[in-house]
């Protein structure tokens, strides 16, 4: 036998205790997003959810998968950590919603290349922040500390939401012509575009901490890494109000893609440009990258991250709800004959 040290894992580049450490650290973070229906905490090899504590009777279950896209670029670059973990949750439980689901509970995947727990802590407690927002618990995820597979300092995160409804509620159902589209401002760009607005703000010329050439206060990379809107409390309060016949999370697509999608066939959405101002930001892309309107209303939301169709007799008071609940909200069109979507005036 051999006197020289055997190899080790730790030696390899993988190290347990640090993984270990991170668990312990993000515990309390999850322990804060506990909500009806959890029956466990994290370090098991599965996670326990009671749909029958939750309230449930007859459920449906409904999951969704999503990540942040290439704003993660963004976010490694500056090092910025904490608002990335919020647009994680809310890619994942805005779409959970407009199947008509509450989302009940939510698990991560976080992997680099070197495991920095400080780094990971910031992140997750993103995350929990995020479930908080969305009423959703924490209860589990995976940690992979993965040497060659990223460059130092890169990490990659995938997030996934299960949500429950009472059979027979889902959406979309009975959309009619006739029936009206409320739109709900986004807080910027969200999570998609970011591919577009990187090579935007190269072209431009701008570095992340220059200041943003639409803000007065902020800087490129501060304004570009706002979080994702997490629209769930509010959707659900006008689903469960009554006369809400189906939800279209703006993501990648805008609304040229994915109002189609809860759209029953032979019916369109007719748009009118002008019921709400262009934010900044995207005047600011639409002028830099000279970028047709088409693509604009096809690559980003453009100022609208929710839509939702409604019966037209309950629209002013769902309309008056949402602003009451706090949320900048318009009518922004009606459902028409035809296919597709239609666009009519022009950006105010």
């Amino acid at each position: 036998m051999s006197d020289k040290p055997g190899m080790t894992y730790a030696g390899s580049g993988v190290d347990i205790e640090a993984g270990n450490s991170l668990v312990e650290r993000i515990k309390p973070a999850a322990k804060a997003t506990d909500r009806p229906g959890t029956m466990a905490g994290l370090g098991g090899f599965g996670a326990l959810f009671d749909l029958k504590a939750a309230g449930y009777t007859d459920p449906v279950l409904v999951a969704a998968t999503d990540g942040v896209g290439t704003k993660l670029r963004i976010a490694i670059d500056t090092g910025a950590r904490e608002g990335i973990g919020i647009d994680l949750v809310a890619m994942c439980v805005n779409d959970l919603v407009c199947q008509g689901a509450e989302p009940l509970f939510f698990l991560d995947y976080f992997a680099a290349g070197k495991l920095d727990v400080d780094e990971a802590t910031a992140i997750i407690g993103g995350i929990a922040e995020g479930c908080k927002r969305a009423n959703c618990a924490l209860i589990g995820g995976e940690t992979a500390e993965m040497p060659g597979m990223y460059a130092p300092g890169d990490f990659d995160l995938a997030g996934f939401a299960v949500g429950a409804m009472e059979r027979g509620g889902a959406l979309p159902a009975g959309v009619a012509e006739g029936d009206v589209l409320l739109g709900l401002a986004s807080s910027g760009f969200h999570s998609n575009g970011y591919s577009l607005v990187r090579k935007l703000v190269e072209t431009a010329g701008l570095g992340w901490t220059d200041p943003a050439p639409w803000s007065v206060d902020r800087t490129v990379a501060e304004c570009l890494l706002v979080p994702t809107e997490i629209y769930v409390a509010e959707a659900l309060d006008a689903v469960r109000a009554g006369g809400v016949h189906a939800l279209a999370h703006i993501t990648g697509g805008g609304l040229t893609e994915n109002l189609p999608r809860i759209l029953p066939e032979g019916l369109a959405a007719e748009i009118d440009l002008g019921a709400w101002n262009l934010p900044a930001m995207f005047l600011w892309a639409q002028e830099t990258g000279g970028i047709a309107r088409e693509e604009m209303l096809k690559t980003f939301n453009c100022g609208i991250g929710l839509v939702l169709v409604v019966d037209p007799g309950r629209a002013d008071d769902l309309l008056g709800s949402l602003r009451q609940a706090g949320r900048t909200c318009w009518q922004v069109g009606r459902v028409g004959a035809g296919e597709g979507v239609r666009y009519t005036g022009s950006f105010g």
